[in-house]
């Protein structure tokens, strides 16, 4: 026999429990300021005694909001996009927003799906990371009038709200210093660049530095890897079995530079005297290794309160907001020292 479906309470339920007007009970709950004391009291209590929850769907149609926000993150493995989305989480539950997070796996196809879910959702608004995706779907959120900011990218001329850094600058001047301290033989392990505007432009910061002293990043030099510790180890090896081996090593993220030290240090070299290996993001583990990472900071959390906030003002004027840029810093450690 098919168990009943219960009946959920309704306000007119608390109201005759309380003794009060639905009305009442409707200020009390989303305006408890304008009630007294002792009727708020009555009417928490007959809340709490029904299990009553306010209809979502309702209120969501009387203010043609859904008080919801949705966060699309390649992934939940990376630190880097837990303490942004921590930040940008708070930030919107301070307004009484909920955070809706999903994850693409770095698939333009998966987070095009995901947005679609998240639109269909009615969502107030949308946090995409990178600006890589078809104009088709930046078309789509214009038309349907959902604003997004886009975090963790930033350039000068992007048509669209930016909170994020300047990727191509940070990676650059990663390689000058790598450069000032007198390497020449300098490799590099990105992430996939293809759909993904920051590995793509963190190359690129690097290709701009080495071209100003007149060298350039082969082919050979560089190794496009998935950001996890074995793929950083196994470009290690095929970097440093070379008979013209590098003398150092930039990386895309923490991750992979972290797998890179390892794999080398595995090998026998030792970190920075016989190779040297810089990371970007700084996450906990650049502080962890031995010997610690020279890398650069991007300020994640900042990244993420600000984000909430320019999208929250965004969903209530209607209105694209300035662009945010943030300073990274880098932040030399043990890793990085001077060639033999």
């Amino acid at each position: 026999m098919p168990f009943a479906t219960p009946r959920r309470p309704s306000l007119a339920d608390v109201a005759r429990l309380a003794g009060v007007s639905t009305a009442t009970v409707s200020r009390v709950l989303n305006d408890p300021s304008l009630v007294r004391a002792e009727t708020r009291h009555h009417v928490q209590r007959a809340v709490a005694s029904l299990g009553y929850t306010p209809h979502f769907g309702g209120r969501a149609l009387a203010s043609n909001r859904t008080d919801t926000i949705g966060a699309i993150i390649p992934t939940m493995d990376n630190a880097i996009f837990a303490r942004g989305l921590q930040a940008l989480q708070e930030e919107l539950a301070d307004a009484g927003v909920t955070l809706l997070v999903s994850t693409s796996n770095y698939s333009a196809e998966q987070e095009e799906q995901q947005i679609q879910t998240l639109l269909s959702r009615n969502v107030d608004g949308l946090v995409l990371i990178g600006e890589a995706r078809k104009p088709e779907i930046y078309e789509q959120l214009r038309i349907r009038s959902v604003p997004f900011v886009l975090v963790w990218t930033w350039r000068e001329d992007c048509p669209w709200t930016c909170v994020g850094f300047d990727n191509v600058a940070a990676a650059r001047q990663v390689a000058e210093r790598v450069l000032d301290l007198g390497h020449r033989r300098i490799a590099m392990v990105a992430g996939i660049t293809a759909g993904n505007d920051r590995a793509e432009a963190r190359v690129q910061g690097v290709r701009e530095a080495l071209a100003t002293r007149g060298m350039e990043l082969d082919p050979s030099q560089l190794i496009e890897a998935e950001y996890h510790f074995d793929a950083g180890s196994g470009a290690a090896r095929a970097f440093l079995e070379r008979r013209d081996r590098p003398t150092a090593i930039i990386c895309g993220n923490d991750v992979l530079a972290a797998g890179v030290v390892m794999g080398a240090q595995k090998m026998g070299f030792r970190v920075p005297q016989e190779v040297s290996v810089t990371g970007f993001d700084d996450i906990d583990i650049a502080t962890l290794l031995n010997p610690p990472l020279t890398t650069v900071h991007v300020p994640h959390r900042r990244m993420g309160r600000i984000a909430a906030q320019t999208l929250l003002s965004m969903r209530s004027s209607n209105e694209n907001e300035l662009s945010t840029c943030f300073k990274t810093d880098f932040i030399q450690r043990e890793s990085l020292g001077v060639p033999l």
